[in-house]
């Protein structure tokens, strides 16, 4: 009875059944009936139960098979009254595709919306419609649906232009558009009506049945738990609760988990209803201790069994109507249908009972097919209309949402701080209706209706109660004394401002559309502050202000003391409508209509002036006490989120008020309003601060305050790029925020996107201004693209622009101060021109010329003219300066654009020049600003101050108007001469210090060499030392050649080889009786130069990798960083490395970057990725003789050495008597003691031991025999890729290499040349003679591999370095240099037989070059030698000696460059430096002749052609286009995280459940499993739907990388964020192919894990 039993059979009596069963006569029985309900329920009660859920596993082939021939087919047959087959085919064949797509989305496949031509951000299309359209060519968003939604390709309302794609472009010749029920006949009408009818009051009956314990009379008592998916619960949650409840294995849990999520609900046990009762108890109260439990449902097997046809009767119906749009319209009309119970009982409502009882499933897949049609009848626009007209439903939707935010307080605001987990939960789930609302909204219209009048400002109402509840909520009280106890919540207040931000914006578009609409929305507006207002009194007492002869009558309020709330929507609401009356210029056309005269502005102004006050003096440190919640509050209040519909309309009320009011009053009630009042309205406020037992910290404060609000007084008069408040475009705000953003630096795209507000279409605008105002520039292979201001932009900069924070001010003010020294200029920065108020907003300039403003910039002036009080701050100074240009500014603006006959009203020139009144007869502005001009402690504002003087002499230039033109030439050119001559001694003054500045160091210089003139006199020496040393190894005459390999081998000196631990600091000379010195090294398994990835895995235990196959499906690469440590001190931290990590674990139990039991660990130097060292040595030893026999003679004496090899292999049984005395044989002798120090045999075996356990994946065996062949092999491969690699980036074959790689390779030749000596020597020596055999045929060697199938390089460097334990015991006196080239010639024409055995025919003609006709005869003669020893069959095609040749010299050019590279690194001869691509130089080097043919003297199944060319990753698209993926194991849905691999181009289904496969006992992702079986354990990915590159090594390492694709801006997008087009960067996918090349994938990884911790806590075996 558990669900773990196996899969049951179809039942015996089915079967019979089924074959007795006729499909026609059903058919044709339902004709013939009158009540079709009752036959085809009937049928469905008979047959359903007998199908589905018999057992506790289902069966869905069988299942669906069966579905098929009995209840499917019946309803096909009756639908077309003929056999389906036919019937169907003559709908789809008559059929007239609709014009509309309708695809629906299913979770995570991507979506496309074109920026330029979507109608809003919800008109989107699929993939194929997409690609067929000319949205492709244009400004396009890419993003990934989250299951649900259609493609709106064919909607003609949804686009501007092009709303066909090539597949649904209406034909050209169907003017009118016939009706598609007109090809059916009305039979086939009626009976499709009946069908869907049928089927779909089944499916709305079973899937909303809820009587799950009710059984129909005749059944069988047995049960199902049914498990429902939910939102709250995780896959790992939901896999533990089911292997407890019904005790299955983690697989089986992980499979009900993915189909749970995938279908919204799975059976977990099958039984009596006792038996499932206690799965459900286990799995509710295990789920129930965090949250909300899992939905568990005990349900008679007969109820699930209709569910689960009910399901498959609608992707039936869905699959249906796919054959004819007359059928969809058929079934549209069904659904719409009212059903008995009058309105609200069609089957579209009924689909809200579904969704209901499936809360929280993924139903998409199974309701689409009903709501496709339903919302293809009406466009988003069109039904925007209906909804708002006929159904009233922007108020339906904002009532519901008001009524479930039912916690208020005593004033009706909502109150979210008592709030429990549940109540904040369904918070969140009733914000979706926000998004409704919205998109009822999102499409304006453009005629009105009185109808649709009505209903909106109905809605408006509504929604202004909505604001009502929200204007106040959550006040804030100063806490003095101490700290609060308890963060207050203010998140819930917050989430629901940003979610009615665009609500709010689209209700002042929708206003603007309509003057009548307008007037009334702002009327109400009104109406509705007027009451918030009015029940807010809060107990506030009138008083009356008095200042510089004026006085005003406001209330008494400290935003200090009082309860203050930064939450006021209808305030903010009503200062966005009131900048409409401007713009649309109603003010000005309707005033009569307009309660303008009953407007109170003291009113109007008070409460967003307390919201900005509580700003200040939080700035202030004045609310420390109150913690963090209110700092976030202030954060978000300014943040680019919420600052259009707060800061920014608390700013615009401000000035509409302000427009109102005397600019005296509003100023008064200011300074009241942030507790100034009483300073600057004293009479002796000049002299305030010279009291000098002022509290400090207050004092700081006040100054504080002072400076806030001198800017928000600069916020009012000049933030005037709102269209509606200056006489601006639209674009020039948007032009304004690119501008000063980038004056703090230059910025990508995404940083301005994320700078700039979005509206309602998440677009900023930024795209159709940034040309104007930035220049771009393009990234390299690394960074990205950058937008740079323009020059001529710099002069609009506004160093107290609004938006930005204190941090982005220092920084925009630092950067242009910079600039302006670079540019010779004065560092004054003045304020920018500003464009003119609207009418309705012209009053506030004469906020910069009122008497109060004068007093206070007076008082500022004179307090920094008084520096020792101390009680100022320059930031206040300068502000006050900037107000002063402002006022400049606006009066020279004002005198330039009037004509002569208009005087100008503004004059604060006149104003800033008269002094104070008596008693006190106080200094003027001017007066001030002269005094202050020279003063020595504002030396940094001297250049601003200078420009306010010149200003106000420019200005009253202006106003002299009867002077003559000569006296204001000469005036001006004697202020430029002043200006010149200040410059001219500034510029002196700086050179006179850098000259006094370079005396000093030169003097300092000649002090310290006579100091050390001893210490200068060595270092000379040295130097002369090392010169002649290298002279000394260059070579004898300038005709001498460099050889590398032969008996002609160059020798160059011997020197001392002297380095340095990075652990000790100690110096140590590399000797082979010395101290073991190592390098750090890594070792992988690599396929990157793999032929053949599809060659089986070997069996470690058995495998002989002695022969390297030339397909090179998989080798051992060896890499290092270069660091070398003594072999004591690199044992010593690599144990203290394995104690850490075993504390680490105990602690933390996490991972790390690096696996200690794999022997792994980061360079105590540059912390990368290592797991073993080589050890390093010096030159190998060599014994020389004068006797070199030729190739015979050394045949012949190989020949008898290995003839007593064989002897004595064979008589010696223990190891330890191999070679004793009375078994040795003519040619050998005993081997010498060996060379090395215990130390350095030591390493010798560490390295070893470590490639031959990676190489070949097993445990460490130091005794096993393949330790050197995986030695030899590994350095063989780490050549060849280096080569290959050099190659590819076409560099030079020597002295491009990096010092590590040299290093390296150096190590590791010498290495394999001096490993014999740590192994067991007649294991060598086998090795060595069945190298040999494979040359020189030999008897005693069994199972020789043919040529073909030996890669020769590989076999070169086993041979020559296994050699040394075979001339160890050699008497003869052969020199190593003869054996090497010997070995060298005979395996190179081994080589060139493989390239003639493997070259394909002649395919172009080639001119031939002069001086190789003779090779091209050696190239004849040795093919018809080949064709004498050969089977004619087995070779290629024989072209002309010419392309023979052609042949042998590219494919081997491969082989001697490695060849080159190998005995370079193990002898230390210097490479000529003419070598760089010359092929002669290069055969010369290797002691071979040009004409290699020369070296000639005495079954082919599946080949490779040489030169083996360089493998790449795969070719990507130029566009970034997103692949579709079915999941192998999904009963056919898309994969929900496709992931491309870049090595052989599979597509995997990563990151599922669905797809994990064992690997090694565990239980893996797709993308781990691959990385195994494509690339040695290494894996490079494009998780396509992200657009992200995945680095993989192993099962517990990985990191994401940048990927190759950027959009036009030069940045990435991973996730797809941002939806911008992306394009192939083949310069960064290079640089990844060379990652992979240079085998650093697993160092990258390793990197980027130790910068950033978090990649090391993700489950990577899970992708």
């Amino acid at each position: 009875m558990a669900a773990a039993e196996s899969d049951r059979e179809v039942p015996s009596a089915l079967c019979t059944e089924f074959l007795n069963f006729s499909v026609k006569d059903t058919a044709s029985k339902w004709l013939q009936v009158t009540d079709l309900y009752k036959e085809v329920y009937h049928h469905l009660a008979r047959y359903v139960p007998k199908i589905y859920c018999l057992g506790p596993n289902l069966n869905p082939q069988s299942e669906d098979l069966l579905a098929q021939m009995l209840l499917q087919a019946p309803l096909e047959w009756y639908l077309c009254g003929e056999d389906p087959s036919t019937g169907l085919a003559k709908l789809e064949q008559n059929n007239q595709p609709s014009q509309l797509c309708g695809h629906v989305f299913k979770v995570g496949e991507p979506t496309y919306s074109c920026r330029e031509c979507a109608a809003d951000p919800t008109c989107v299309l699929c993939m194929q419609c997409f690609l067929g359209s000319v949205h492709k060519e244009h400004r396009y968003r890419m993003t990934t649906s989250g299951g649900g939604g259609f493609c709106d390709c064919g909607d003609t309302e949804a686009w501007k232009k092009g709303p066909y794609c090539q597949k649904h472009e209406p034909n050209i010749s169907d003017s009118c558009q016939e009706d598609p029920l007109a090809h059916l006949s009305t039979d086939m009408i009626a009976r499709c009506y009946n069908v869907f009818s049928v089927v779909l009051k089944y499916a709305v009956d079973m899937l909303t049945w809820d009587k799950e314990d009710e059984l129909p009379p005749g059944l069988d008592d047995t049960y199902y738990c049914m498990l429902f998916n939910d939102e709250v619960h995780t896959y790992e949650q939901v896999i533990y609760t089911l292997q407890k409840a019904v005790n299955c294995t983690q697989k089986e849990a992980v499979s009900f988990a993915t189909t749970v999520d995938r279908d919204g609900r799975k059976s977990v046990r099958f039984g009596d209803f006792a038996f499932c009762e206690l799965a459900k108890s286990v799995i509710v109260r295990n789920t129930s201790r965090q949250s909300k439990p899992l939905r568990v449902q005990v349900m008679h097997s007969s109820v699930v069994a209709h569910q689960c046809f009910a399901l498959k009767a609608l992707h039936w119906l869905g699959h249906v109507i796919g054959y004819s749009d007359a059928l969809r319209r058929i079934l549209c009309q069904v659904g719409l249908e009212r059903g008995p119970e009058g309105e609200n009982s069609s089957l579209f409502h009924s689909i809200k009972k579904i969704l209901r009882f499936w809360d929280g499933g993924d139903f998409d897949s199974g309701m689409s097919f009903y709501l496709r049609p339903l919302t293809l009848i009406l466009s988003p626009l069109a039904q925007a209309r209906m909804l708002i007209t006929e159904e009233n439903l922007m108020t339906t939707i904002i009532r519901t949402f008001v009524d479930h935010l039912r916690h208020r307080d005593l004033q009706g605001r909502f109150q979210f701080e008592r709030y429990t987990a549940q109540q904040a939960f369904k918070f969140r789930r009733v914000q979706s209706l926000i998004g409704d609302l919205k998109y009822v909204l999102i499409s304006r219209p453009t005629e009105w209706s009185d109808q649709l009048r009505e209903k909106f400002l109905e809605g408006l109402d509504t929604f202004l109660e909505l604001l009502k509840c929200m204007q106040g909520m959550d006040p804030v009280v100063r806490q003095v004394g101490q700290h609060i106890e308890m963060e207050p919540e203010w998140e819930a207040a917050f989430t629901l401002q940003m979610k009615l931000t665009h609500i709010i914006s689209m209700i002042q578009e929708w206003c603007a559309t309509d003057e009548r609409v307008l007037i009334e929305a702002y009327k109400k507006c009104l109406t509705a502050l007027t009451h918030c207002h009015s029940g807010f009194a809060d107990g506030e007492q009138p008083i009356t202000l008095s200042m510089c002869g004026h006085s005003v009558d406001t209330i008494r309020y400290c935003v200090s003391q009082e309860k203050v709330s930064i939450h006021l929507p209808v305030s903010r609401l009503l200062a966005g409508l009131h900048v409409l009356l401007s713009k649309m210029e109603v003010a000005y056309r309707f005033p009569e209509q307009l309660p303008l005269s009953e407007l109170s502005p003291p009113m109007l102004i008070e409460h967003p002036l307390r919201c900005l006050v509580l700003c200040a003096q939080v700035h202030a440190g004045m609310w420390r006490r109150n913690g963090f919640s209110l700092v976030n509050q202030i954060y978000y209040y300014h943040n680019v989120k919420c600052r259009v519909e707060m800061f920014d309309k608390d700013l615009i009320m401000l000035q509409a008020g302000a427009s109102m009011m005397d600019p005296n009053h509003f100023l008064m009630i200011v300074l009241s309003r942030f507790e100034l009042y009483h300073i600057f309205s004293s009479a002796e406020c000049r002299k305030r601060y010279n009291r000098e037992n002022a509290n400090k910290d207050v004092v700081q404060q006040n100054n504080t305050l002072t400076e806030e609000m001198l800017h928000l007084i600069m916020m009012v008069v000049g933030e005037r790029f709102e269209s509606g408040i200056g006489q601006v475009e639209g674009c020039d705000e948007i032009k304004r925020e690119i501008l000063h953003q980038l004056c703090i630096r230059p910025m990508a795209h995404s940083e301005l996107v994320k700078a700039l507000p979005e509206n309602e279409n998440k677009e900023t605008g930024m795209e159709r201004v940034i040309d104007c105002v930035a220049s771009f520039k393009k990234p390299g292979v690394t960074g990205r693209g950058l937008y740079e201001l323009r020059p001529e932009c710099a002069k609009q900069f506004n160093l107290y622009f609004h938006h930005y924070s204190r941090a982005d001010q220092s920084k925009a003010e630092e950067a242009q101060r910079k600039l302006k020294r670079q540019n010779g200029e004065d560092t004054a920065l003045p304020p920018p021109v500003l464009p003119p108020f609207c009418p309705l907003f012209a009053s506030l300039v004469n906020i910069l010329q009122c008497d109060v403003l004068l007093g206070m910039l007076g008082a500022v002036l004179q307090w920094a003219v008084e520096p020792s009080a101390g009680h100022w701050s320059e930031s206040m100074l300068q502000r006050v300066l900037h107000l002063i240009g402002m006022a400049l500014l606006e009066e020279q603006q004002q005198l330039e654009n009037s004509s002569e006959d208009n005087d100008v009203y503004f004059n604060f020139t006149l104003k800033m020049s008269r002094p104070g009144e008596a008693p006190s007869n106080t200094a003027s502005v001017l007066a001030l600003l002269e005094n202050l001009q020279n003063a020595p402690h504002l030396e940094v504002h001297e250049d601003m101050i200078r420009w306010l003087l010149k200003t106000v002499a420019g200005i009253k230039t202006l106003r002299e108007r009867s002077a003559s033109t000569s006296t204001v030439t000469a005036s001006g050119s004697r202020a430029c001469d002043k200006d010149k001559a200040e410059r001219k001694r500034k510029a002196e003054m700086a050179r006179l210090r850098r000259e006094k500045v370079m005396a000093q160091m030169s003097e300092m210089q000649r002090h310290f060499i006579n100091e050390n003139k001893e210490l200068f006199q060595q270092s000379l020496e040295e130097l002369d030392a090392s010169t002649s040393t290298s002279l000394d190894h260059s070579p004898a005459s300038p005709d001498a050649a460099l050889a590398c390999v032969g008996p002609r081998r160059s020798r160059p000196r011997e020197k001392r080889q002297v380095v340095t631990c990075i652990l000790c600091q100690e110096e140590q000379e590399i000797r082979a009786d010395g101290k073991a010195m190592v390098l750090a090294a890594f070792v992988q398994r690599s396929t990157v130069m793999s032929k053949n990835r599809t060659r089986p895995p070997h069996d470690p235990k058995r495998y002989d990798p002695l022969f390297m196959h030339p397909d090179l499906s998989f080798g051992t690469h060896t890499g290092s960083c270069g660091h070398i440590m003594h072999s004591h001190c690199w044992q010593r931290y690599f144990e203290a490395v394995q104690a850490k990590e075993q504390r680490r674990q105990q602690r933390l139990r996490v991972h790390t970057s690096y696996d200690v039991g794999n022997g792994e660990f980061l360079c105590p130097l540059c912390e990368c990725l290592s797991n073993t060292v080589i050890p390093l040595s010096n030159d190998s030893l060599l014994l020389s003789s004068c006797e070199q026999p030729g190739l015979g003679q050394w045949l012949k004496t190989s020949g008898q050495q290995i003839k007593a090899m064989h002897s004595a292999h064979r008589k010696l049984q223990p190891v330890s008597e191999y070679w004793n005395a009375e078994h040795c044989v003519k040619g050998t002798h005993m081997f010498p003691s060996n060379p090395y120090s215990s130390t350095i045999k030591e390493m010798l075996t560490t390295f070893g031991s470590a490639t031959y356990k990676v190489g070949l994946k097993v445990h460490p065996n130091e005794q096993d025999p393949r330790i050197p062949i995986m030695c030899w092999s590994s350095c063989a491969y780490t050549i060849q890729s280096i080569e290959r690699l050099l190659v590819d980036e076409k560099k030079p074959l020597f002295g491009s290499l990096p010092c590590r790689q040299d290093d390296c390779l150096s190590s590791l030749a010498r290495f394999g040349s001096a490993c014999w000596t740590a192994a067991c020597q007649p294991t060598v020596q086998g090795h060595f003679i069945r190298l040999l055999a494979a040359l020189i045929p030999d008897p005693q060697v069994e199972a020789s591999p043919c040529i073909l199938d030996v890669d020769m390089l590989h076999l070169l460097v086993s041979v020559v370095l296994s050699y040394g334990s075979v001339h160890s015991q050699d008497s003869s006196g052969l020199s190593v240099d003869a054996v090497q080239l010997h070995l060298f010639h005979l395996i190179t024409v081994a080589h060139m037989v493989q390239i003639l055995l493997t070259s394909g025919p002649e395919e172009v003609t080639m001119e031939q070059e002069s001086g190789e006709c003779d090779i091209i005869v050696f190239c004849m003669i040795f093919l018809n030698k080949l064709v004498c020893v050969c089977d004619d069959s087995s070779l290629p095609e024989v072209g002309s000696g010419w392309h023979l040749w052609r042949c042998v010299k590219t494919g081997i050019l491969p082989y001697l460059r490695g060849a080159a590279l190998f005995f370079h690194h193990l002898h230390g001869v210097p490479a000529p430096p003419e070598l760089h691509g010359q092929y002669n130089v290069l055969c010369g080097y290797l002691s071979l002749p040009s004409n290699l043919l020369q070296l000639f003297h005495e079954s082919l199944s599946h080949t490779h052609h040489f030169p083996r060319e360089s493998n790449s990753l795969i070719d990507l698209p130029d566009d970034y286009i997103p692949k579709e993926q079915l999941c192998p194991k999904s009963g056919g849905d898309k994969s929900r995280a496709p992931t491309l691999c870049l090595v052989c181009g599979s597509m995997l289904c990563s990151q599922s459940y669905c797809c994990q496969t064992e690997l090694e006992g565990e239980d893996v992702g797709a993308c781990t499993a691959h990385t195994f079986a494509c690339g040695a354990g290494v894996g490079i990915f494009l998780r396509v739907r992200e657009s992200q590159v995945l680095f993989l090594a192993g099962k517990t390492k990985g990191c994401f990388y940048a990927p190759p694709y950027l959009d036009d801006y030069g940045e990435t997008d991973q996730g797809l964020r941002r939806g911008n087009p992306l394009h192939l960067c083949h310069e960064r996918y290079r640089k990844i192919q060379k990652l992979w090349r240079q085998h650093s994938i697993t160092e990258e990884i390793g990197h980027a894990q130790e910068a950033n911790q978090t990649l090391v806590g993700i489950d990577w075996q899970h992708l």
